[in-house]
C-alpha cells in the first residue's frame, strides 16, 4: 500500500476522517439530543478530550510503529493465514476487515470478563453521561494492550495494509457514531441496526445494571452480538430514565482527568467483576 494518497499519510487520512466524523455527530447532538446531560460538556469534554490526546501521546512512544506498520512488516515476510489462500484481493481485504471486528468484540468481551482487564476497561464505563467524547475516552494502558491484540490478529491474518487502514478509520467512526447522543427515528434504528451498532443499541451497555452491561459488546457491526446471544435490544428502565455509568461512581469524580488517570489502581465499594 502505498505510504500516501494525494500527499497525505495514512495517519493525515486517519486524523481528517475522526475529525469530520467528531464534528458531524457533535452538531447532531446538539440539533436532536436524545438525553440531558448530568454534567454538561465544558469539564466533561475537556477531561475526555485531555485522554485522547494523552492515549496518542502514549502510543507514539510505546510503539515505535502501530498496526498498518505491522500489516507492512507482515506481508513483507508473507506471514499469516491469508497468505495460504489463493483470494481476489477485493475479498481478502473483506475477509481482514470482518475479522479484525470480530477480533475487537472478542477483546471487548474479555476487558469485561477477566478482572484485571476490567478494572483498566471500567474507566470508559465511569462516564456518567453518554456522548461522541464517550467513544473515545479509554485509558492509556487499555489503549495500550488493544494495540498489541490487534498486532497479533493482523500479523496472524496476514490482513493487506488497506485492509487495516479501513478498518481503522471504520472502527473510529462507528464507534463515535454509536456513543452519539443524539436521536434516531425508531423505523430508522431498526433497520440501521441489523447491519451496524445505533447509539440507542450501544447506550444500553452504559447500563448501571449488570445484565445490561454485560451486553451489546460491537462497536461496528450488529452481527456479533445477535450471533453470541450478547444482544439486548432495550434498557429495561427505558432510555430517558436509565442510569448511566457504573453503581460505585455515581457521583462528579469521573468527569475529572486525574481520577480517569488513578482510577484502575483503586477500588471503591463493590467492583462489577465481583456484582456481575
Amino acid at each position: 500500500m502505498p505510504d500516501s494518497l494525494n500527499g497525505l499519510s495514512e495517519s493525515t487520512i486517519r486524523l481528517i476522517c475522526s475529525a469530520g466524523v467528531f464534528a458531524v455527530i457533535a452538531v447532531l447532538e446538539l440539533a436532536a439530543p436524545r438525553r440531558a446531560l448530568l454534567f454538561g460538556r465544558t469539564g466533561r469534554w475537556f477531561t475526555n478530550l485531555a485522554i485522547v490526546a494523552i492515549d496518542t501521546a502514549v502510543l507514539r512512544i510505546v510503539f515505535p510503529v502501530l498496526a498498518v506498520g505491522v500489516a507492512v512488516w507482515a506481508n513483507e515476510h508473507g506471514w499469516g493465514v491469508l497468505h495460504l489462500i489463493d483470494l481476489p484481493a477485493w475479498l481478502a481485504i473483506l475477509i481482514a476487515v470482518l475479522l479484525l471486528d470480530l477480533a475487537i468484540y472478542g477483546q471487548h468481551v474479555a476487558s469485561h470478563v477477566v478482572p484485571v482487564l476490567w478494572r483498566v476497561h471500567r474507566m470508559h464505563h465511569a462516564d456518567r453521561d453518554f456522548d461522541v467524547t464517550t467513544a473515545l475516552r479509554f485509558h492509556p494502558i487499555e489503549i495500550c494492550l488493544s494495540m498489541l491484540w490487534k498486532f497479533l490478529v493482523v500479523i496472524a491474518l496476514g490482513a493487506d495494509p488497506l485492509a487495516v487502514v479501513i478498518f481503522e478509520i471504520v472502527l473510529n467512526a462507528t464507534a463515535m457514531f454509536n456513543h452519539g447522543n443524539f436521536r434516531l427515528p425508531l423505523p430508522f434504528d431498526r433497520l440501521v441496526r441489523l447491519i451496524i451498532v445505533t447509539p440507542d443499541m450501544h447506550r444500553v451497555h452504559h447500563s448501571v445494571v449488570a445484565r445490561e452491561t454485560n451486553s451489546n459488546y460491537g462497536f461496528n457491526l450488529s452481527v456479533w452480538d445477535r450471533l453470541f446471544r450478547t444482544y439486548i435490544p432495550q434498557p429495561a428502565a427505558g432510555h430517558d430514565e436509565m442510569t448511566i455509568g457504573l453503581p460505585q461512581f455515581q457521583d462528579a469524580a469521573p468527569t475529572r482527568l486525574v481520577w480517569n488517570l488513578t482510577v484502575p489502581f483503586t477500588t471503591n465499594g463493590q467492583d462489577r467483576e465481583d456484582a456481575s
